[in-house]
């Protein structure tokens, strides 16, 4: 008797790296198009849960954070993904012309300005964007990234990054039914390419389960976690998806992620549990049920123990 290969859903990111990117998915915040003359001097104040993103179209100008210090010109694209407040300049001692969230603005929706600022002199015109995301596990890949993450308009994969941004141009110059939703999805590109590019050109190793998703036997293991959090882990079932014996797996995770297997587990369902109960309609019995929980009781003290709050403090949270 043969026993049948499970079946493979075709869209379903075979690659642990892509899967987790594919799991970028965000909600735009707010965008602005950005026209300025020098001399002028931007400060983005701090967004916090938030990345900002910013792309010159035309010219040149510094970005300016406290680890970090790039100059951006035509075509190029940069992230700063902590939410970290940080300055854009024509030049370095540009007299600062204010935060870009108290300078006068032409809206042109809910969530979309054009700004127009400075001196008169030689201009530069941006696309910026300020995103959240929808998908807890985002913040772990977030909190390894750099201060910034600078993509030049003359690397391999700026023809890409091109592409998008003349089709974002397009659909912020003419907003129609739906365009918000194109220009969230084209950011979602955005982002992706600038963290895949530095994947790939960085040289370090990188620590914790971004390194993980590097490794042949526990890059499925981490995927499959985000995946299904609420799934009856075991370390045995996990070491089964690695193809590892037990005791192997349990050290090699260890060892690279910087946690045991479990406590891995426990986290990455807590941070889903967490995305679930500030959504509408939530109560903490059905979040407890999803999650794999018996009791609503011994769900809560898993959520508090390693959350440090409760889980109906987040729920109020997010129906504030």
């Amino acid at each position: 008797m043969s026993i049948r290969p499970a079946a493979v859903v075709p869209w379903t990111p075979q690659d642990a790296l892509a899967e987790a990117l594919y799991l970028l998915r965000m909600r735009g915040v707010f965008y602005s198009h950005t026209e300025a003359t020098a001399p002028w001097a931007l400060e983005m104040p701090p967004f916090a849960g938030c990345l900002s993103f910013h792309v010159v179209t035309e010219g040149g100008c510094w970005l300016e954070i406290a680890e970090a210090t790039e100059y951006l010109r035509a075509g190029d694209l940069a992230l700063v993904p902590h939410g970290r407040g940080h300055l854009l300049c024509n030049q370095p001692d540009a007299p600062v012309s204010g935060r870009v969230d108290q300078l006068p603005q032409q809206m042109v929706s809910d969530h979309y300005s054009i700004l127009r600022c400075g001196g008169g002199g030689a201009r530069t015109t941006l696309i910026c964007g300020v995103v959240s995301f929808h998908q807890p596990t985002v913040n772990r890949l977030l909190a390894v990234l750099p201060p910034v993450i600078h993509i030049d308009s003359a690397h391999e994969r700026g023809s890409r990054v091109r592409d998008v941004l003349d089709l974002m141009a397009s659909e912020l110059r003419h907003l129609r039914p739906g365009g918000e939703a194109v220009t969230t999805r084209l950011a979602d590109i955005l982002v992706i390419e600038a963290i895949r590019c530095w994947l790939a050109t960085d040289t370090s190793n990188h620590p914790g389960w971004l390194g993980a998703l590097n490794d042949p036997q526990l890059g499925p293991v981490i995927a499959a976690i985000h995946r299904s959090p609420g799934a009856p882990w075991t370390v045995d079932s996990l070491a089964r998806t690695a193809a590892m014996s037990r005791s192997a797996f349990a050290a090699r995770f260890t060892e690279i992620v910087g946690a045991p297997p479990m406590q891995y587990v426990t986290r990455s369902r807590m941070e889903a549990a967490e995305a679930l109960l500030q959504e509408d309609g939530s109560t903490v019995a059905t979040v407890a049920a999803k999650l794999g929980y018996q009791s609503e009781a011994s769900f809560s003290r898993a959520f508090t123990k390693t959350m440090g709050r409760s889980p109906g403090s987040v729920r109020r949270l997010g129906s504030s």
